[in-house]
């Protein structure tokens, strides 16, 4: 059985994190939100968005796959931050880099980026047909 999403409806949910990174980023202040609840917001949404090009890229993987793949590379991308190169650093001062590959290590980030992944599986789980239970383990449902 193959339970992966329709590419559609993953390049919408891809569109979905993608739209609400940006409105979180910038409006985040205006409805009262701290400067951390937006870095970790953000930080969520776009690790989800992460998630969903992985899975637009992977599509005949298992979810699982696609999770670990994801989890990856947005633990490339936050140690990354430890690297300064005059490239990088350039890359970092423009609202496209800051966006795409941050500016500051964090380790809260990982909490962020944990979070939006967890989001975006259940998601992506939701698109395709509903949630299983792990390792192929079955429903006994209510006994009478």
């Amino acid at each position: 059985m193959n339970f992966a999403a329709p590419p559609f409806r993953r390049f919408m949910a891809l569109v979905l994190f993608v739209a609400a990174t940006i409105a979180i980023r910038r409006y985040g202040a205006a409805y009262g939100l701290s400067a951390y609840e937006i870095r970790m917001a953000g930080g969520a949404c776009w690790a989800a968005a992460i998630y969903f090009v992985i899975a637009l890229l992977l599509r005949s993987r298992p979810r699982q796959q696609i999770l670990i793949v994801a989890a990856v590379v947005c633990a490339a991308i936050e140690f990354s931050k430890l690297s300064h190169t005059p490239a990088l650093d350039i890359l970092r001062l423009t609202s496209f880099g800051a966006g795409l590959i941050g500016r500051l290590f964090s380790w809260t980030n990982f909490l962020a980026y944990a979070a939006g992944l967890a989001a975006a599986l259940g998601l992506d789980a939701l698109a395709s047909g509903g949630l299983r239970l792990p390792f192929g383990k079955k429903s006994r449902g209510r006994r009478r």
